[in-house]
């Protein structure tokens, strides 16, 4: 009797692994299937995009519409970039400039207030995070938009870049990000045991601190970037005549009609930066990631 008990509690707990197994590729295959339709349905706005942007007006209001690429991209891009009234070469430089200066300012001002706040100890400092982080909870672009540009015309920085890089050279989200990862990124100890070797402050920001938040830096970089290049209303209020691209997408539209094929193969052309700072950016991400499970 007892051997027989056995034997059926065997054949029951295999069978139940069996089931549990079976569950399990289940699991994985849905897994499997809702990626792959979540990124068909992500990148299907970018495909049709390049598609209109090689086609004629007349095929983008086709029905059905085509799903095909045409065979007009490339004089589709030389109108785009000799139209003078668009000026999108200029917007396309301005725009690279005004980024990059606001990304990497935003990224070492983030960082070093970050472990500023996590791991160094001065009187007010819980008073000023927070009061940092209560001007998230206003829209200042939107309610500060009239004394902004005032300054601006008072200052004579109407037309002029540093009119858009002035004014975003700072993120509250960033400072707030980085603290946080900070705490978890960078332990107090570290930074004690710095300090009893004779690190000064600088230099455990520069050794210790940036090797361990360079994927926090990667995030912050990315959406800063993105954002400052994706900004339209406040470079079209303050930069008559000096566009970014977003406002030289804008002046690609005809005056009485739509120019759908314009539109769009400016919008491509914007978006290639865009990609190349996400996998420049993304390798990143991905490597600090494998050195802290490595390191772990």
């Amino acid at each position: 009797m007892t051997t027989l008990t056995v034997r059926n509690d065997v054949k029951k707990r295999a069978g139940r692994g069996g089931g549990s197994g079976s569950s399990m590729w289940d699991a994985t295959l849905l897994t499997k299937v809702m990626l792959a339709f979540t990124i068909i349905l992500s990148a299907f706005p970018i495909y049709w995009m390049i598609i209109i942007a090689s086609r004629t007006n007349s095929d983008a209001v086709d029905t059905p519409p085509p799903l095909l690429p045409g065979g007009t991209l490339g004089e589709n891009i030389r109108r785009v970039l000799a139209d003078e009234d668009a000026q999108f070469i200029t917007g396309l430089v301005n725009s690279a400039i005004v980024a990059t200066t606001v990304t990497v300012s935003v990224v070492i001002i983030s960082t070093m207030a970050g472990f500023a706040f996590a791991r160094l100890r001065f009187k007010g400092h819980k008073v000023l995070l927070l009061a940092i982080l209560m001007t998230m909870m206003v829209p200042l672009q939107q309610m500060g938009i009239v004394p902004l540009y005032r300054l601006m015309v008072e200052l004579e920085w109407t037309g002029q870049l540093q009119a858009v890089i002035l004014p975003y050279l700072l993120n509250a989200f960033g400072v707030f990000l980085m603290t946080q990862y900070t705490e978890q990124a960078v332990p107090a100890e570290l930074v004690e045991a710095a300090r009893v070797d004779g690190a000064s402050t600088l230099r455990i920001w520069w050794n210790i601190v940036l090797p361990a938040v360079r994927p926090g830096m990667a995030v912050l970089g990315i959406n800063t970037f993105m954002l400052i290049w994706n900004d339209f209303m406040w470079p079209l209020i303050v930069l008559a005549g000096n566009p970014t691209v977003q406002v030289a997408i804008r002046n690609l539209n005809a005056q009485h009609s739509t120019d759908y094929v314009m539109i769009f193969t400016g919008t491509t052309l914007s978006v290639v930066p865009l990609i190349l700072v996400f996998i420049l950016f993304g390798r990143q991400i991905i490597g600090g990631l494998m050195e802290g499970a490595v390191k772990a």
